[in-house]
């Protein structure tokens, strides 16, 4: 109903507003025509349809207008971007690179090492995952600041689902081998989403989803980390926070505290050279180069005092040499095959969103493009090739994309540095991981992870939207309650449960006039600048129809309906306006809503008018009411003033009809009586 201020405005408007319908009919404003859009065949919408589902980029259109040569080459340059940037390379480009490179190896050396012990594989298969994928993402990528390699969210999820059915310290190659299998599972979904053109389904993970089940499972991350942090051997397996608190404190008597304070030392020299980092972006290196300084510093104090003999559990021998094939090891079959294409689906996800986000915010920054299609390709065959060599599932991780970024980064040339340098590692420099200590992996990894609790995009997603920022706490505390995938299917599904309110509540307002225009805006919006015009009500549809909301729509316009003849000093309704700009799309049960409507409305004396029909909804309101009341000339304006000022003038001059009509009644029983009387009187 209307509040007493619109009562006044529609009571105060109102002659202006049915002055202001006469003087556009008075200037001769023509009333436009609604007609059919030009004719296509079946094919041809459906050609349209599936090129703006699967190609809303139009990829082919560089080869418009090209000669065959030219064809070839930009094909070549679509599928291998390194052939785009490859023969233009200088030599000061490769400074900055290099420079990039080697800032990047620095810190994806440590966190390759710690991120495999956080996934529950051997500390080596870190440093695989550093050296294979970047040269792969290096030939097919598209971004140019992205740095691959493992990362902590993908390890944990995909550690702490394995280990639900098997034991990483029991049965370590089974362990090993399933790791494999679902990166394998995970790069094709990744790739075949790409070859497919079906990345929009990764859009399903809004960005309130995101922000809260990242801060959920870095808290997750962080906890876990108290195992070494705390020298704590006999922990829990579990990833909620009941069980991680209750098994640290429970195991109170394996507490170390030599390992708690080379823990403290190192974790608050990691946190201040971040904290410095970000204060001074210039000084990147220094939060880039802490890990690995923090790494060497520890190794070497755990040699030179022989700290693995008092209390501080250390890496251990690690194995020299290059990735060896892992082909064979993975496992198509099984009662496992269920548990590792669930593990290589979500990780596979999970993984693919965080790497494209991370592309597509430093493309954003200097202001060239990523193309989303080619990296989900890049990064399937990535894990795809990786899973064969010995490498889990790797994606562009943020933390080292923004070194690599700040460090000058100008081509995916600096995943090349990167992963050469790992090379040498690798083949040369394993022994000096011997005595690194675990409590400095643990460090690192609350370090990185730490970055990942967004407290001000929360508070930001809080004022805008609140209904997201629950979809933003219910993945937060789903995960620190129940587990991480578990907490992201809650939030997906409250996201989803979203999108089907407003699909089957869609918004439909009541429209005022705003006196001396022809301007039609929302009543509740416009308040006090809006009347309403006596006789009508005008609703907007801001939604598709569809047989979600059909019921629903015609539910509601009856509503309204009910509503204004209940008013004492409102006129009665003698038109409905439907504005149907905002109905982009409709299907053969919404199409229903429009008879069901009008047999409603006809019964009370009411009349159903519809304002522009767009393209398609034209279409098939053609085909479905052909010849009938619905579709004739005077039921079909092109704008809402249009609709109104004819309308008025018609029902103005039918009222006028009907009192001549009353009149020369009346005169007629009037005279009637008068012979009547006359010949009685004779």
């Amino acid at each position: 109903m209307e509040t007493p201020t619109n009562e006044n405005n529609s009571n105060n408007g109102t002659n202006s507003t049915t002055h202001n319908m006469h003087h556009f009919m008075e200037m001769g404003m023509d009333v436009h025509k609604v007609v059919l859009p030009p004719y296509r065949s079946t094919f041809q919408k459906l050609k349209a349809k599936l090129k703006e589902i699967l190609f809303p980029d139009d990829p082919l259109h560089q080869f418009k207008g090209q000669t065959s040569k030219q064809k070839w080459i930009l094909g070549a340059q679509y599928v291998f971007p390194i052939l785009e940037w490859g023969p233009s390379y200088s030599f000061k480009l490769f400074k900055s690179d290099i420079v990039a490179g080697l800032t990047i190896a620095s810190l994806a050396i440590p966190q390759g090492i710690s991120y495999a012990k956080l996934a529950n594989l051997p500390p080596i298969v870190g440093l695989y995952s550093s050296f294979v994928p970047p040269l792969l993402y290096a030939v097919l990528g598209s971004s140019r600041d992205l740095a691959v390699g493992p990362v902590s969210i993908a390890s944990l999820i995909m550690g702490s689902m394995i280990m639900e059915e098997v034991s990483p310290t029991k049965e370590p190659v089974l362990f090993l081998q399933l790791a494999f299998t679902s990166t394998f599972f995970a790069g094709i979904l990744q790739a075949s989403l790409g070859f497919l053109r079906l990345g929009f389904i990764i859009d399903f993970l809004s960005k309130a989803t995101l922000i809260g089940f990242m801060a959920g499972a870095a808290v997750i991350v962080s906890l876990q980390q108290l195992k070494s942090l705390l020298g704590i051997t006999n922990f829990t397996k579990k990833m909620a926070l009941v069980p991680v608190l209750t098994s640290v404190f429970k195991e109170r008597k394996e507490w170390s505290w030599q390992t708690i304070l080379m823990g403290c030392c190192f974790l608050v020299l990691l946190l201040l050279s971040r904290h410095f980092s970000m204060k001074k972006p210039k000084l990147f290196w220094v939060s880039a180069g802490a890990p690995l300084v923090s790494v060497i510093l520890s190794t070497l104090i755990v040699f030179a005092v022989k700290a693995n003999n008092h209390g501080i559990s250390v890496i251990g021998e690690l194995q020299k040499g290059l990735n060896p094939p892992s082909w064979n090891m993975l496992q198509f079959k099984g009662t496992y095959l269920g548990l590792v294409i669930k593990t290589g689906i979500i990780t596979g996800i999970i993984s693919l969103t965080e790497g494209i986000a991370v592309g597509r915010t430093f493309a954003a920054i200097k202001d060239y493009r990523v193309d989303g299609n080619k990296e989900m390709i890049a990064i399937g065959i990535m894990n795809i090739v990786g899973s064969t060599t010995s490498c889990y599932i790797t994606t562009g991780s943020f933390s080292r994309s923004a070194v690599n970024h700040n460090a000058g980064a100008t081509t995916a040339m600096s995943n090349v540095v990167m992963s050469v340098t790992v090379m040498v590692t690798l083949l040369f420099l394993m022994p000096l991981f011997q005595y690194t200590p675990n409590v400095i992996l643990g460090a690192i990894i609350v370090t990185a992870v730490v970055g990942l609790i967004d407290v001000p995009a929360a508070y930001h997603i809080w004022k805008v939207d609140k209904y997201d920022f629950l979809v933003l706490v219910c993945a937060f505390l789903g995960v620190i309650f129940i587990s991480v995938q578990e907490g992201l299917a809650i939030a997906v599904g409250i996201s989803v449960f979203k999108i089907m309110l407003q699909v089957t509540r869609p918004r439909t307002v009541v429209l005022g006039n705003i006196p001396g225009t022809d301007i039609f805006r929302d009543l509740q919006h416009y308040k006090d600048s809006t009347v309403t015009v006596p006789g009508f009500l005008i609703i907007s549809i801001e939604a598709a129809i569809n047989f979600a909301n059909t019921t629903y729509l015609n539910e509601r316009i009856l509503r309204w309906i009910e509503e204004e003849d209940d008013g004492e000093k409102r006129s009665s309704i003698r038109c409905v306006i439907i504005d149907m700009t905002a109905v982009s799309t409709i299907d053969t049960t919404g199409i229903t809503l429009f008879r069901d409507l009008r047999k409603s409305l006809k019964k009370r004396g009411v009349e159903l008018v519809l304002v522009n029909p767009l393209s398609e909804v034209m279409e098939k309101l053609k085909k479905a009411y052909e010849g009938d009341e619905i579709m004739r000339p005077d039921a079909l304006y092109l704008t809402v003033g249009e609709a109104v000022a004819s309308l008025s003038i018609s029902m103005k001059n039918q009222a006028s009809n009907i009192y001549n009509e009353g009149w020369q009644k009346q005169q007629q029983q009037h005279e009637k009586k008068n012979v009547n009387e006359s010949s009685q009187s004779e």
